[in-house]
Parts: structure tokens; C-alpha cells; sequence
């Protein structure tokens, strides 16, 4: 996507104008498309580096912001939880990692209370991390962990429902683990959707892009070559 944008940016600023010489040579009103491209041209050429100054600076404000402040950093966390389609693989992939820290930490005899503070730290998102630790502080007052986890509102009813089995037979651990397992496949499987659906939709903007600028720069052609 990023190597699309690039050149149809160099062709709005390199390529275009010499076309835009030629057509005025012409005498002619030009079709819309090219009007509009020509158009887009002339603003992309005063622009660019404005435009592209913006982003990189935007891109280090928010990465310093993020790095200052533990309340931005929470927020963009929260932000990626509610993007459509990868919200959904970051949610799983954090309850994933959650599970599958604490099962190996509780199998390997550290105390529940301190493997909850290890996977806090292992769940790769501030706003886990905070019900993580929320989680962490109700079982050191005494609640259960499956109890601990639904107050939260965050984990899956599926995760709190089969930690709450695992707590009553005696299989923790190993539950956290089939737990664990599920979500792994949940993301493996949402992934490779999400790549077979990017595959086509990057084709087609990519044609969009770089073929509606070429296009509009014949369009003027191909109708004085019909005119004559």
C-alpha cells in the first residue's frame, strides 16, 4: 500500500505536469478525470512535503506521547482493541498470551498471585495489563481467579467459564493451556483470513490508484485521436 501511495505520488509530481504542458497545447477543455488529476497534481506538488513533514511528525509526537504518558499509552491500546477486524486479533492474541504465561508459571509452582503479575506484563497491551492487575489484587484479597477475571469485563465468557471448571477439578494449569490453545487457533484462523482479504483488496486499490492517474492522462489523447 505504501509503495502504491509512493508512486502515485511520484506520478502526480513528476509525470503529470508534462502531460499538463502538452494538453495545453491543445486549446481543448479537458475531461473531467484529467481536470480533476491535473488538479490534484498542482496541489501534490505545493504540498508534499507539508503534507509528508505532518505525518512523520505526527508519527514522533504520538510515539513520544505514548512513551511519556501512561494515559495516552492506555488510550491507543484501547484504540486498537476497537478497530474492526484487527481489534478482534489483538483481543484474542492478548487473552492468548495471558493464559498460556499463567498456565506455564502456575505448572511450574510459582504462587497464582505472582504469575498473574508475570502475565500482566506478557499480555502486550496496557488495557489487559490493567485487568490483569485488577485481577491480581481480587485474588490476593481472596476471590477466585474465574470471579477476578468476569468483574473485569474484558476476558471472553468461554476463558472465564473453563478457568472456572479448571479451579474446581484441581487442573488449573492444564486448562489454561486448552484455553490458551483455542485463542492461538482463533488468531491463526483470523490472520490468514484477514490475508487472503487483503491480497485482492490491495490489488484493486493499487489499480485504482496508479491506473486511474495513467488513464486520465490518455483520456485527452484517445479523443483527438477519435476526433480526427
Amino acid at each position: 500500500m505504501a509503495i502504491g501511495i509512493g508512486v502515485t505520488m511520484l506520478l502526480l509530481i513528476k509525470v503529470v505536469p508534462e502531460f499538463e504542458s502538452m494538453f495545453q497545447g491543445f486549446g481543448a477543455e479537458l475531461p473531467a478525470l484529467t481536470q480533476f488529476t491535473v488538479n490534484l497534481s498542482e496541489m501534490a506538488q505545493q504540498y508534499w512535503l507539508h503534507a509528508l513533514g505532518a505525518l512523520v511528525g505526527s508519527i514522533m509526537l504520538l510515539k513520544a506521547a505514548a512513551r511519556r504518558s501512561p494515559k495516552v499509552a492506555y488510550r491507543l491500546d484501547g484504540l486498537l482493541l476497537k478497530l474492526p477486524i484487527i481489534g478482534d486479533i489483538m483481543h484474542k492474541s492478548a487473552v492468548s498470551r495471558f493464559t498460556r504465561t499463567l498456565a506455564t508459571t502456575f505448572a511450574s509452582g510459582v504462587p497464582l498471585v505472582e504469575g498473574l503479575e508475570t502475565a500482566a506484563g506478557a499480555a502486550d497491551n496496557r488495557v489487559y495489563s490493567k485487568a490483569i492487575n485488577e485481577v491480581r489484587q481480587d485474588v490476593t484479597t481472596g476471590q477466585q481467579l474465574h470471579f477476578a477475571m468476569r468483574m473485569t469485563n474484558r476476558f471472553p465468557a468461554l476463558a472465564v467459564q473453563m478457568v472456572s471448571i479448571g479451579e474446581e477439578a484441581g487442573s488449573l494449569d492444564a486448562m489454561l493451556n486448552r484455553v490458551a490453545d483455542y485463542y492461538e487457533e482463533e488468531v491463526d484462523n483470523k490472520v490468514d483470513a484477514l490475508t487472503s482479504l487483503m491480497e485482492p483488496i490491495i490489488i484493486v486499490v493499487l489499480g485504482f490508484l496508479v491506473g486511474g492517474v495513467v488513464v486520465s492522462m490518455y483520456l485527452p489523447i484517445f479523443e483527438i485521436g477519435t476526433a480526427l
